[in-house]
Formats: C-alpha cells, structure tokens, sequence
C-alpha cells in the first residue's frame, strides 16, 4: 500500500506552526547519523539519549528541516556529555517496520529514545537550530533544576510560560521521590524546579509547612497549589491546572503551547472568532470567559481567536471572514455547530441551547455541480447520500485534498479508469474534496491523502488499499462490485468530517 501523509488535525497545527514562524521538517548531513533496519537496534541501544528523524527524501518539509537538523547535530556534537542526532529514510521499504513500531504518521516525526531505547518520547520542540540545541539540553540535563537563589528563578522562571515547582522541607522521601518521576515524565512539555525555601518564589503563599506543589501561570489565578504526590494525582492536576480556562489565538508567539493543547485536547472545542482590532471586542471577551468558566471541567475546552491570526483554522473549516463574529463548536464524534455574525449577548442563550441538545449540526458542503459530466464525477457532502449510498451503482469514491501531490498524480489514472468504464452504467467513479466537504467519519476512515473507497450496489463498502496503476483499480472494482438488478437501497449516516 502506498504510504500516505498524516493529515487531520495535523492540517490546523501545521498552520499555527507556519503563523509563529517555526517549519516542520527533515534530512541529510556529516554530523547525522544514518540508521536504517540493519543498525537501528545496535546503535540506540549504546544511548542514554539520542534523537532520530524519520523522514521521506520527496517530503518539502523535510527538506527544509534538514540543513537546520545538520546545523543542530554539528553543535551537539561539542557539548558535554555529546547529543547524538540520527536520521531514518521511512520511506524505504526495507524500514517501513521501523517506521511502524514506532507509529510514524506524518513526516518528519521525530523521537528521543533514552536508557538504550527503553524510553521513546516525541520531539515537541522548535524546528530552527537554535531552537533544536537549546530544546535537546534541556532534556539531557536534570528534569528538575534546585532553586536556591533569587538568581536561579530569574534565570529558571519564564513569566510567558507555565513552570513547576516542588516545595520540600528535604530532597528526600516519597513524596520528592515522586515529584522527581512526574518531572522526569512530563519534561518534553513542562519546565520544573524544586526549593527548600518558598519564599523565593515570586508567587504564593511564601511560609508552606509541607510537601506542596505550586503551579505558577501567566493567566487566570496565576498560581495552585496542590499535596497529593501520588503520580498520577500530580499528573491530572498539572494538565488541569496548566490550561487557560480561555486559550488566546493572537499572534503572540507566547500563546503557541496553549493553542496547540487546545488542538490535541479529547475534549469538545468552542471557538469564539472576533476581530480584535474591529469595533469593541471586549463584551465578547467577557460574555465568553462568563461561559467558559461556567462550564470548566465538563469536557470542553474554549478558545478565542483573533480574526487575523486564525484566518488559517477558518478556511480550513470552510468558513469566511464576513461570518465573524462566529462561534463554532465541534464535539469528539465530530458533529458541528456554528452561528454566525453572533451578538455578544447572545453567546451564553446559543451555547445553552447547544448544552440542551436544541441545536441542528452543522455540514460542511460545496454547492451540488450544476454541471458533472467529466468521466470521474464530483460528489459533495450535500450530494453524498445520492450519488454513492442511495445510487444503486458500483461507486469508486477518492478523498482527496487539492493540495496533496500524491493526489495530483493520481488524478490521470482515475480519469482513465472512469473511461475504461463509461459505457457501464453501473459503474461510477467519483471523488470528494475532504477539505470542504463533511462525510461519516464511522462509514468512511480517512487518515490521508488519497483514500479510496468502493460502495458496491448491494450497499457493501470497503476500502481500496491497492497499488495505484489503472489495471489494478480496473482489476479490483471488477471482483467488487454488483449487478444493479440485485442492489438494495442503502441509507447513510449524516455526514461528518472526520479531518
């Protein structure tokens, strides 16, 4: 099968990762390690820590990340102890299993295997040289810097970012011991410290007469403190505790990890979209932040965005500038709903009758053609349930995205095998453009460009995993599909977007 780019969510974080000025890629060099099938084992397990990239020589981000990647490794390379950097072709067929054992989906992805190996992380951190070195270092030195001094929290405590600091009477005991394992687990995310003396600490009660950890943040109460050291008890309370009860969407590069958890957070997601340089934004700050606390802890996470800066996220969800103020909700089952050109005043009686299940979704569709007559047909989200569930044909339906190469490729192929079957009127070839168009994520699994499907007549649908050469599409549909004398009239879900 051929391999196919990670797409999805990735879409929106590659458009916050390109707003803050930070790539996403990688390749080649003279201080990189080459590492395949045949000496990946060997060579990790000499580790304590090394980095390795997994990538795809035709991949443009890639690419661009390589002389970065290079520029990095030259660096680590003199720093004591040396931090390896090492690279993977996951492209080649002879590493495909790597790429698989360690769930490589998108390129490049890049992992820190530490101890020989036994533990693999994501690489969360920048993608430009000075960003690379300064982000390695700090995995390869403690996960917990002492604080002992004025000195150290200025230099140790970033006011723009949330830091982590246990408070002992002794670094000793369990509960230091424990503090030590959350550290060590949630360093790729989290900056951490650890004192004898709370008074140095710019925030917070400054006499704790036990074990505490305080949680200092540039937003909302700005510090919590917290006792239970059992792990994972410290664990729930720093992912809590570590997200704004309201993620800002501005251009400020100190807002990326908050906007960037919203994206990956399993909870439903609100969006409020409002011009911040228009007339009075502010009641729709307040009336939204009023509604957000309401609901905190409930499974929902909200977001408010700055019309300039999440024009991105707006085309990617098929929406357009003169819609704002809009408000946009997409659940885990990724059901929609959205109002447009909203009121301030009207955001907590919408959302109300969102919470009471009052609202109809929302889906996502390009106009029907008015005219469809090239060999392989354009199917909308509006025109889904006509064309391939209620059709009574064979339909071949593509996924694809406009911008992907692998589907630009494919386009004369599929344009050959709609030919091949024009005299069939049983037969139909189709494609649906999934960046603007919803369909039923449960019917139809699309992880990336391009996915193929074939519904038979009879209503039997599976996906086409085969090599993409006209003969065989040909081949497959063939064995596939129905006489239209025995279909049955198959009802779809309504549709969803699964990106």
């Amino acid at each position: 099968m051929a391999y196919r780019v990670s797409v999805g969510v990735f879409v929106i974080i590659s458009s916050i990762l390109i707003l803050f000025g930070v790539s996403a890629s990688a390749e080649e060099a003279e201080h990189v390690l080459t590492l395949d099938q045949s000496n990946f084992t060997e060579t990790v397990s000499k580790h304590n820590f090394i980095v390795v990239e997994f990538y795809a020589p035709w991949c443009g981000h890639c690419k661009h990340l390589a002389p970065e990647y290079e520029k990095a490794a030259a660096v680590l390379s003199r720093h004591d102890p040396p931090v390896v950097l090492a690279k993977v072709d996951a492209n080649d067929e002879a590493n495909r299993e790597l790429a698989t054992k360690f769930e490589v989906q998108g390129f490049p992805t890049i992992k820190i295997f530490r101890n020989g190996g036994k533990s693999v992380q994501e690489y969360e951190g920048p993608r430009e040289v000075d960003g690379i070195v300064a982000y390695l270092k700090k995995e390869t030195g403690p996960a917990s810097a002492e604080i002992k001094s004025l000195e150290d929290v200025k230099s140790l405590i970033d006011e723009s970012k949330v830091f982590i600091v246990g408070v002992f009477p002794e670094f000793s005991g369990e509960e230091f011991g424990n503090f030590t394992v959350l550290a060590e687990k949630l360093r790729p995310d989290y900056d951490f410290g650890h004192t004898l003396d709370a008074k140095l600490l710019p925030r917070g009660e400054s006499s704790v007469n036990r074990p505490t950890i305080r949680l200092l943040k540039p937003f909302d109460e700005l510090v919590v403190d917290f006792q239970d050291f059992q792990v994972a008890a410290m664990e729930k309370f720093v992912e809590a505790a570590s997200v704004p009860i309201v993620t800002h969407f501005t251009k400020d590069p100190s807002n990326q990890p908050f906007i960037m958890k919203f994206f990956n957070s399993p909870n439903a997601k609100v969006m409020l979209i409002v011009n911040f340089s228009g007339e009075n934004p502010d009641p729709f700050k307040e009336k939204f932040k009023d509604v957000a606390t309401a609901y905190q802890g409930k499974g929902i996470s909200f977001l408010l965005g700055d019309l300039e800066a999440t024009k991105n996220v707006l085309q990617y969800y098929g929406l357009k500038d003169d819609q704002t103020p809009l408000i946009y909700i997409q659940q885990n089952d990724d059901q929609k709903y959205i109002k447009t050109n909203l009121e301030a005043d009207h955001i907590a009686t919408w959302f109300k009758e969102y919470m009471e299940g009052k609202l109809k979704p929302y889906i996502k569709s390009e106009p029907i053609p008015e005219v469809n007559n090239e060999p392989v047909k354009v199917v909308v989200a509006d025109s889904l349930r006509d064309m391939v569930f209620n059709s009574r044909k064979n339909v071949l339906l593509e996924f694809y995205a406009p911008w992907c190469g692998h589907c630009k490729k494919l386009a004369p192929t599929l344009d050959e095998v709609a030919v091949s079957f024009e005299n069939d009127p049983d037969v139909v070839i189709a494609k649906l453009d999934a960046t603007v168009n919803d369909f039923p994520n449960d019917t139809f699994d699309v992880r990336g460009f391009p996915t193929m499907y074939f519904k038979s007549a009879s209503g039997n649908i599976v996906q086409y995993e085969g090599d993409r050469s006209k003969d065989d599409i040909i081949d497959f549909i063939q064995k596939n599909r129905d006489k239209t004398g025995v279909s049955i009239l198959v009802e779809s879900a309504p549709a969803k977007d699964e990106l």
